[in-house]
């Protein structure tokens, strides 16, 4: 039974009068008023339409939204839906609002959603971004049918997105997962997730709750977690991502010092289970992945290359206590050449990561502050990326990616040396 003294005695009564369910689905919200009713009625639709016999329940953690979020979410009805739908569902879904402290983050509320799914014994669960503006009723198929049907426990998601869309996770998470965890995950930090009963009541044990990663880098914590647990692991494509303005806001060096630092701190975590793994395994993948080009993407490249530049030289004294000296002196050359002609290597690059986990681990200095000092380096890889795929086409552009993935790999075993090596 899951640690109750998080959740407040009215919710566990809620809980109580729902009974056990086969389906649990999660939507945190936090001031979602302009997105939130769409999701909701995504979802209340899918779970009629896909899984119209079993038992379900939408579970809403809101950290204190004062735009009208929660009621937005229980004004929802099944019946709103009925005249879009083939036929009318056996069961009813419940929908159950609840507080959460706003100082916990995201990471409060699946924590939240967590306990609720094991104290309703729930068999298939998910958790649903309030600002997916794409979202369609056929995810919430394509998330829980493999986690219900076929009895997987983890489920990422993969999106169609811009051939320069999330760069983050193209060219430090799933390298660094695929070489370290041994899953080619195209989205380990996604905003969807589906996962089993027996995966979140694991989860929902384990003594991470109070660190800061927790706030908002959950997701990498779930995805390295299951991997490391050996659940059962898929993928399945969603289709195109289209956030609403709000996530976009969210600034670089805040992105980097939650996600990566999430996957540092996994790392750490996981070390007996990724130092011994051998061979990759591919992740089966749900639903017809397609390859569209979509539309251009503009980005100021020639002000990303200064910062590179800049942040380099003023950080140089940092610097030098992370990175080794052959590899702070290649990043120099390539900051001290020019934009239009900068290339920041796959080598120098797998090379770049690997010395800032390993200085993580040996904490070195502030994990915060070391975190801090990889954005300006970040920008000069970025730069280059963009600068040698600005023609390539999708399709090109994943061959390159899985070059890169074949780097962090070879160069592995050195990180494993380096990691276990005396400070």
């Amino acid at each position: 039974m899951a640690e109750e003294t998080f959740l407040s005695d009215e919710f566990v009564r809620e809980l109580g009068a729902v009974g056990e369910v086969d389906i649990l689905v999660g939507i945190p919200t936090y001031n979602n008023r302009l997105t939130v009713e769409r999701v909701v009625q995504a979802v209340q639709i899918g779970l009629v339409k896909y899984f119209p016999r079993e038992r379900t329940v939408v579970i809403n953690p809101d950290a204190g939204s004062r735009d009208g979020t929660p009621e937005i979410v229980k004004s929802a009805s099944v019946q709103d839906f009925r005249s879009v739908l083939a036929a009318n569902p056996l069961r009813t879904t419940h929908t159950l609002t609840t507080r959460v402290h706003p100082t916990r983050g995201e990471g409060g509320a699946l924590r939240l959603i967590l306990a609720a799914a094991d104290l309703l014994r729930a068999k298939a669960c998910t958790v649903i971004s309030p600002e997916s503006a794409s979202i369609t009723p056929e995810w919430i198929e394509a998330i829980l049918r493999p986690i219900y049907r076929e009895r997987y426990d983890f489920l990422a998601p993969v999106y169609q997105r811009h051939k320069f869309d999330a760069l983050l996770v193209k060219n430090i998470l799933s390298p660094l997962i695929h070489s370290t965890y041994g899953a080619n995950l195209e989205e380990p930090a996604g905003t969807e997730f589906g996962f089993s009963g027996a995966l979140a009541c694991d989860l929902l044990a384990q003594d991470v709750w109070r660190e800061d990663f927790m706030r908002y880098g959950w997701g990498v914590w779930m995805t390295t977690a299951a991997l490391a647990g050996s659940y059962r692991s898929c993928q399945s494509f969603l289709g195109p991502k289209v956030h609403s303005g709000k996530q976009a806001e969210q600034n670089l060096a805040g992105a980097i010092q939650q996600v990566v630092g999430a996957l540092f701190y996994s790392l750490e975590a996981h070390q007996n289970f990724w130092m011994s793994r051998t061979e990759p395994v591919a992740l089966p993948l749900f639903g017809f992945k397609s390859e569209l080009d979509l539309g251009p993407v503009r980005v100021n490249r020639k002000r990303l290359f200064e910062m590179f530049r800049t942040g380099v030289e003023e950080l140089s004294t940092i610097l030098s206590q992370i990175l080794s000296a052959p590899v702070l002196q290649q990043i120099r050359e390539v900051a001290l050449g020019q934009e239009n002609t900068c290339h920041f290597s796959d080598e120098l690059w797998a090379k770049t990561i690997y010395e800032f986990a390993v200085s993580y681990h040996r904490a070195v200095m502030n994990r915060d502050h070391l975190l801090q000092a990889l954005t300006p380096i970040y920008r000069g890889r970025v730069c280059s990326y963009l600068l040698e795929n600005h023609g390539a086409r999708v399709a090109e552009l994943h061959k390159r990616l899985e070059v890169l993935h074949q780097q962090f790999e070879r160069l592995k075993l050195d990180f494993i040396q380096n990691w276990s090596a005396k400070t």
